[in-house]
C-alpha cells in the first residue's frame, strides 16, 4: 500500500509556473505507475500527465503538452508536475494517483487505486 501527499499548489498569475510534488510513503514506490489528474468545479476529472515506474516513459495529453512535464525521483519517492505558462483554465484541484497493475493505460482513472488529497491551483488572469 502507498500513501500519496501532494504539495506545491497555490495562486499564480497567468503565464507563471508552479511545480507540484507528490510524495509517496510505503514500500516499493518503483512498483507504481503514477499520474496526475485535475478537477475544476462543475467539470469532470481530467487526465494531465502520467509516468511509468522507471520514469523513462511519460504521457502528456494534447491539452497541456508543451506546458506541463512530469518526472519522478525514485530515490525520494516523489513525482513532480512542472506547469509552465499557466492559464486561468488550468485552475483546478490537482491530484496524484498511483497503481501497481501490470497493464498501464495512463489516462484510465479507474485503474488508479491510490489517490492523494489534492492541491488547489488557482491561476488569475
Amino acid at each position: 500500500q502507498v500513501q500519496l501527499v501532494e504539495s506545491g499548489g497555490g495562486l499564480v498569475q497567468a503565464g507563471g509556473s508552479l511545480r507540484l510534488s507528490c510524495a509517496a510513503s510505503g514500500r516499493t514506490f518503483t512498483s507504481y505507475y503514477v499520474a496526475w489528474f485535475r478537477q475544476a468545479p462543475g467539470k469532470e476529472r481530467e487526465f494531465v500527465a502520467a509516468i511509468n515506474r522507471s520514469g523513462g516513459g511519460v504521457v502528456i495529453p494534447d491539452s497541456v503538452r508543451g506546458r506541463f512535464t512530469v518526472s519522478r525521483d525514485n530515490t525520494k519517492n516523489t513525482v513532480y508536475l512542472q506547469m509552465n505558462n499557466l492559464k486561468p483554465e488550468d485552475t483546478a484541484v490537482y491530484y496524484c494517483a498511483a497503481h501497481g497493475l501490470t497493464l498501464w493505460v495512463p489516462q484510465r482513472d479507474n485503474d488508479y487505486e491510490y489517490w492523494g488529497q489534492g492541491t488547489q491551483v488557482t491561476v488569475s488572469s
